[in-house]
Order: structure tokens, then sequence, then C-alpha cells
């Protein structure tokens, strides 16, 4: 099995993140996404044997994988019912009266749920007895979530969905009308230097994780305003609450820098996205994400180009395929051309290229062998290589991959013909 080559051209962080593979990962089941890295393209391999051609007459055969190459990129859509209108929330006026950590947690940790979506772990936080915020990544493809807060168990279904700002808000079915939940505050209040604290399920399995750390910086990133921290913010935090020494949740845990690129680097979503999405404020219309944004900002590949860096790689694997599959069927016409072949056109890297010119190919008079039945496998498992490689080359091409990058794959498997170009 082919594994995926994956790259980075990250060029800084903002402010002096060395230039070395920067990795980001999206925290929510435990999954880790490369930031301005490549995708892991869908891989395929394939095996052909190719029978030798008899001494005397009986017809040859053979057969070429028939495994497919999917190199579709086109990402799952998560379609939503009606929106319905939240009443109103307001962010909670800034207060000054302080409390205990160990108050604070003891207040926060009962409002704070672990949810498992599909495949996909990650954390949300009651904000009603019967709503739960929440990252739009950790319940992405989903239609309804499981909640488990304490000792009690929900489903939840997914009620709105902003993927400009990475939130999700969720309705809790049978919800219990004592659920303690937590306030909204607000980033006009967050200052450089102050306390804060990360709560959520550490590596989707470790719930009721607290971590400790401070504010950062507030950074705009694209439309989105993030809380950058040094709050450990591990795995399966996604969608927890980011609270001051109030309780007041400040920002929803979204992403984090490792820590062998840039060690104490996390990012929340800012609170006063969460008070817009439950207000039944627009969900927008950029399909720019709170990641896609900061991998730009960190200089790092555009969603173009990535998008260009997986077709050139799915192509890749392809022709790699074909070219395990050309080298059998080299072999097979070298050792009966010399005698089956009159005349052949040579018009790329393969001599049975040939039998893809219009009247390339023509056999001898007369032969010990059966040549026509040999020629049939020729074309066959040439058409079969031909079929795969075409698709492949559609697929690429649609995803903005040059003509000339798809020619020097082709070189280097020795599969290059002109008629790829046609």
């Amino acid at each position: 099995m082919i594994e995926p080559t994956t790259t980075t051209s990250n060029r800084r962080l903002l402010f002096l993140i060395a230039a070395t593979a920067v990795s980001a990962f999206l925290l929510g089941g435990g999954v880790v996404f490369l930031l301005g890295a490549t995708e892991h393209a869908d891989t395929a391999t394939a095996t052909s044997t190719l029978a030798p051609a008899p001494a005397t007459t009986p017809a040859p055969t053979t057969a070429l994988s028939s495994e497919t190459h999917s190199s579709s990129l086109t990402p799952a859509v998560l379609v939503l019912s009606p929106a319905t209108i939240a009443p109103t929330v307001t962010a909670a006026p800034a207060t000054t009266t302080s409390t205990s950590l160990e108050d604070v947690v003891s207040r926060v940790l009962p409002a704070v749920a672990s949810i498992s979506a599909g495949q996909s772990r990650g954390t949300g936080f009651f904000v009603r007895a019967d709503q739960v915020l929440t990252n739009a990544h950790v319940v992405q493809g989903q239609s309804t979530v499981r909640l488990q807060v304490g000792n009690a168990s929900y489903t939840a279904r997914i009620e709105r969905v902003s993927q400009s700002s990475d939130l999700a808000l969720l309705r809790v079915n049978g919800a219990n009308g004592a659920q303690p939940t937590l306030r909204l505050g607000s980033v006009s209040g967050a200052r450089v230097g102050q306390e804060v604290i990360a709560v959520g399920s550490a590596l989707g399995v470790l719930s009721n994780t607290v971590t400790r750390g401070i504010v950062s910086a507030v950074r705009q990133v694209g439309p989105v305003t993030l809380i950058q921290t040094d709050a450990a913010i591990n795995p399966g935090n996604s969608g927890g609450p980011l609270v001051d020494r109030l309780g007041m949740v400040i920002g929803v845990n979204s992403m984090g820098i490792s820590a062998q690129a840039g060690q104490g680097l996390a990012f929340a979503v800012a609170s006063d996205h969460a008070t817009s999405l439950l207000n039944g404020g627009a969900l927008g219309t950029s399909s720019q994400t709170p990641l896609s944004a900061l991998t730009r900002a960190m200089g790092g590949p555009t969603e173009t180009d990535q998008l260009r860096a997986r077709g050139e790689q799915a192509y890749a694997q392809v022709l790699e395929w074909a070219a395990r599959n050309g080298h059998q069927l080299d072999a097979y016409w070298d050792k009966y051309a010399s005698s089956c072949v009159a005349s052949a056109a040579r018009s790329g890297d393969r001599p049975w290229f040939a039998v893809f010119e219009p009247n390339g190919i023509h056999l001898t008079a007369s032969s010990a062998y059966n040549c026509q039945s040999w020629l049939d496998t020729v074309q066959s498992n040439a058409a079969t290589i031909k079929a795969e490689v075409d698709k492949a080359g559609e697929s690429a091409r649609q995803n903005g991959v040059y003509p000339g990058v798809l020619r020097d794959v082709r070189k280097r498997f020795r599969m290059n013909w002109s008629g790829w170009d046609q």
C-alpha cells in the first residue's frame, strides 16, 4: 500500500515560528490535521499477472487489476434543516469579583459534555439546559450526536452550524431542566496576560480535563477573532470552553500547534461569534475556516494550492499503478513482438503504446504463434491502463494541476505519450 507523502511549506508563524514542518491539529476525535499540508488521498494498488503466450496457437489471456483510483476531493456537505432562531442572548457584563481557581473549576465542570459524533470525539458545553455549543468540525457530517455529562447520557441534533467560525449549536433531546450552564463573556474584556482555564475531553477519552494558562494575544484572522493562549489544548478538547477566573466563557477551544513547531500555542474562537450564533446571526457564506485563515496568515499554502497538491499526488499514485502493470506488459510485448510484429509506430515510452495509434501495428503474415490473439491481449490490457490514466488526468485537471506537472509525473514513471494531452 502506498503511503502518501505529506509536505509542508509554512514559511512563518505570524511572528517567528521556524520554517519547519508546522503541524496544527483540529481537535476533535483525536484527528490530527497537518497545517498547510496535503490531505491523505485515497491510495490504490494493483497487481497484474500477464500470462505468457503459449508456444502454439491458443490465445493468450490476462487480466489487469480492476481496482479503481478514487481521487474525488469533494468535501462532505452537511445538510442543515431550517434554523430555529434562539431567543436573544447577550454577553454577560464584566464583573470584578474573583474566586479561587478550585471554585471556578467546580462550577464549570458540570456544564461540560463529552461528544461522540461518529468516529469523531470532542467537547461541548451547555449554554441553556437544552442547547450545547461545540466546534463545527467535531460534528462534521453528522445529523445527531451523543453527549455524556457526568453519569447522564443524551442524544442531540445539529441545529445550527457556522463553518466560517467553526461553531455548531446542538439541541438536546430530553434535556434536564436543572442542567448547569455557562455564561458567555466577550473578547472585548480579554487582556493579554490574564489567566484562563481550558476544559475538555483530552484525546477524546479523558473527560473533565482542566488546563491553565494565559491569554497570549487576541488576533483577527480573516473574519474570525481568535484568542491565542498557552493553556494546553489537546485532541478531544475541541468545542470545550476557555473561561476566565470569573467562570465566564471567553472562547471556544478549536485548534493548537504541535509542540515540535510551536510550544504553548493554541487558539480558541472568541465567544462573541458564539453569541451571534445563539442569537440567530448570519451563518456566513465564506468557505474560509479559522484553520485555513490561520494557515494563510502563517504563510502556508492556500486551499487552492492544497487542492492542486492533492490532485498531483492522486495522479502520481495512479501512474505508479499504471507503470507497475506496464512493466509486465513490456515483458509480454518483448517476448513475442519479434515473431508477430512486422512494423509498429513508436510514439511514447512503451512499445505497446503503438496500439493507441491508428494502424499503429502491422502483424507478420505468418508466424508460429497466434499473433492476432496476442495482439488482442495487448490491446485489452493497454486499454485498461489508458482508461485509468485518462480518468486520473481529468480529475487532476479539475483540481488545477498544471499540464506541465502532469507530463513530469508521466516522465517519472516512463508513461509519457503524446496522446495523453489530447
